[in-house]
């Protein structure tokens, strides 16, 4: 079993990273559903919550069935981080998480995100002001450093944890990177093996199948891994490796009909959060993920992302399990 304060999750949890315009309420029931363990909010501005910004308040909306779940914010003024901290805990998440890795450069030209990789005293003093605003446990999400010459993610993780911080999850990239070029985990690694680290460590970036996952939970000995790019379109992947750790074997891949559901589950619970426009429209952007690579389905493709009401699209889907009824996936 893996704690992080009073929060118990399974031995080795499997997390659902924070993704700006992917994690709401509606994609985190589908990979609730799918075996994630522990989830979080997108990552919301603390200067936006503090101007009661419409989009950020938005982004608190929890729901008791994805419990446990965090809500992350981000920025870089220590009197925001801590009125925000307080905003946060009004809405009752599980524990609070602060972004210190997003590598966006309208993120980091505000001084917040992966900016703060760049001023570690900064940095604990904006966790600090989090941690002193809340009774709930506090985490971190952040990167190795901000660039190869500058990799000080074993400062971070003994610093930040001095203070009170109950977990931390390492994206293996710099700040430079952004998101290309290779994951180095041997720098969690290290970071999990340092004798003073008693908090949960969590390993984060390319973990994109079962296989890669045992072989990373294997040879980097982390508490567990958190998954992001992987899970979008492809919820079953967290079941996919529970599965795969416990006997080795496989899953089948989703089917065409595993997918359709997905799909329109996903639609209904947008609907059913932000109303039927707004469910609708941005719910579009992720019918191309859940139909990936299927030959032949550029027509069908086109009515998702074109029909505007909700019967014409349950109709749509109708169609779609027809028409490709006996397709077959390669797992």
């Amino acid at each position: 079993m893996v704690k992080i304060g009073n929060i118990e999750l399974p031995e080795f949890p499997l997390l659902l990273a924070p993704m700006e315009d992917v994690s709401d309420p509606p994609f985190r029931r589908l990979c609730k559903t799918h075996g994630a363990d522990l989830m979080f909010s997108e990552f919301i501005s603390s200067e936006g919550l503090i101007r009661d910004a419409i989009k950020s308040r938005q982004k608190l909306d929890i729901f008791d069935y994805e419990r446990p779940v965090g809500i992350q914010i981000f920025g870089g003024d220590e009197e925001a981080m801590a009125m925000s901290s307080k905003i946060v805990s009004a809405v009752n998440p599980d524990l609070i998480d602060i972004n210190f890795g997003c590598p966006v450069k309208k993120v980091v030209c505000k001084g917040a995100g992966a900016a703060v990789l760049k001023d570690v005293d900064l940095m604990v003093r904006l966790t600090k002001a989090v941690i002193d605003g809340t009774n709930l446990p506090v985490t971190v999400k952040t990167r190795l450093g901000w660039d190869d010459d500058s990799i000080n993610i074993d400062e971070v993780a003994e610093r930040l944890q001095d203070i009170g911080v109950k977990a931390l999850s390492i994206h293996g990239r710099t700040r430079a990177q952004l998101y290309k070029g290779e994951a180095d985990w041997s720098h969690i690694a290290r970071v999990k093996n340092n004798p003073r680290i008693t908090m949960p460590i969590f390993g984060n970036g390319d973990v994109d199948s079962p296989e890669k996952a045992l072989e990373y939970k294997n040879r980097y000995g982390v508490d567990g891994i958190m998954i992001g790019r992987a899970a979008i379109g492809y919820p079953w992947i967290f079941n996919e490796i529970k599965h795969y750790f416990k006997t080795g074997e496989k899953l089948s891949a989703p089917t065409m009909q595993d997918r359709i559901e997905a799909a329109r589950n996903h639609l209904t619970w947008a609907m059913e959060w932000k109303g039927e426009w707004v469910g609708i429209v941005e719910t579009r952007r992720h019918y191309t993920n859940y139909f990936k690579g299927i030959h032949n389905f550029k027509e069908y493709r086109q009515k998702l992302v074109t029909i505007d009401n909700a019967q014409g699209l349950y109709a749509a889907f109708d169609e779609i399990s027809q028409a490709f009824a006996d397709y077959q996936f390669v797992s």
